[in-house]
């Protein structure tokens, strides 16, 4: 079985680090809170605390 050299392995590592930060920015920005969504319509309840100390 052949060995791989340390720059294949280097460049192995920033492909999957690529992979995988692009992953996690297409699901970060595809998700839209239903927060969001209910401030575009103007319907944010605004909830009255009474803090008691």
């Amino acid at each position: 079985m052949p060995q791989m050299s340390p720059l294949m392995w280097f460049s192995l590592f920033i492909l999957f680090s690529f992979v995988l930060i692009l992953f996690n920015q297409m699901n970060f920005f595809s998700f839209k809170p239903l927060i969001i969504k209910s401030a575009e319509k103007g319907e944010i309840e605004k909830k009255n605390l009474i803090w008691k100390w």
